[in-house]
């Protein structure tokens, strides 16, 4: 029987949510210095694929829902579609432009 998008939906939000805690704990082990550090912020924003990396990718994805609220809102007067728009600038502008801050502060040579 296929698997409804919701479901789908669910089973990625929980891949997501596991790749997340890895990076978490790679994170927190005693081991890790600037460089590195620096490194794995930089990968949040900068990976090749997709363009932009993972922050870049949450505010596509962002974007999208974003876009198509615009499309189905009640008398379509952006309850719903501008916080979503919102959310994926804050993102991409504010969350984006943080890490690289962080990551240029611990280490200004790139990545490892």
């Amino acid at each position: 029987m296929p698997r409804t998008r919701l479901q789908r939906v669910r089973a990625s939000v929980g891949i997501a949510q596991l790749a997340l805690q890895q990076i978490e704990d790679d994170l927190s082990t005693d081991d890790l210095d600037t460089a590195e550090l620096a490194a794995i912020l930089r990968e949040l924003i900068e990976d090749a694929d997709p363009p932009g990396g993972f922050v870049a990718a949450l505010a596509q994805m962002l974007t999208a829902a974003a876009k198509r609220a615009e499309q189905i809102e009640p008398d379509r007067d952006g309850d719903a579609s501008c916080p979503l728009h919102e959310a994926a600038a804050l993102i991409t502008d504010d969350a984006g432009i943080r890490l690289a801050w962080a990551a240029n502060s611990l280490h200004t040579h790139g990545d490892l």
